[in-house]
């Protein structure tokens, strides 16, 4: 049977701290706030391949009160992810995913995610969709108060 989820996350910008999206480390003035690493897009993924198999969300999974999981690495959530899809005799066929952000520039940047993300989840990089798109100053996203992340994923269950 063929199953899909969708996701989304977003997380303001912090002072301090490492922007890590698609697992990728991006030089930029600021990082995101979050629990784990913040890596919006493999958030926002991690829920698309939950919301598949109906199990929840990564809050559920990996909720921000444990503290033995701060400063996790999101590539891990999806590793840990695809594995819980595995019990569920299920595993991931493809995703698709928007990267939305006024700065910095994400296009140089998405054949490294391609790659990390598909190694992560088990699949052939041309089946990891990324792009990326700005708010055209609208919103807090276009304010450039942080980045956000949608993704839809497709799985296979026995």
């Amino acid at each position: 049977m063929i199953r899909c989820g969708i996701g989304y996350d977003v997380h303001r910008f912090a002072k301090g701290r490492k922007l890590i999206l698609g697992g990728v480390e991006i030089t930029h003035s600021h990082g995101l706030e979050g629990h784990s690493d913040a890596d919006v897009l493999s958030h926002a993924i991690a829920d698309a391949l939950l919301g598949a198999v109906a199990a929840g969300d990564i809050g559920q999974h990996f909720p921000n009160t444990d503290q033995s999981i701060r400063g996790m690495s999101s590539i891990d959530i999806l590793r840990q992810v695809t594995a819980l899809l595995a019990k569920n005799k299920a595993r991931p066929i493809n995703v698709d995913a928007t990267i939305l952000a006024e700065a910095p520039k994400i296009a140089p940047h998405i054949p490294a995610m391609r790659k990390v993300i598909a190694q992560a989840i088990g699949v052939s990089e041309s089946r990891i969709g990324i792009k990326a798109t700005t708010s055209e100053g609208l919103g807090a996203i276009g304010r450039s108060e942080g980045i956000a992340a949608m993704a839809v994923a497709t799985v296979e269950t026995e």
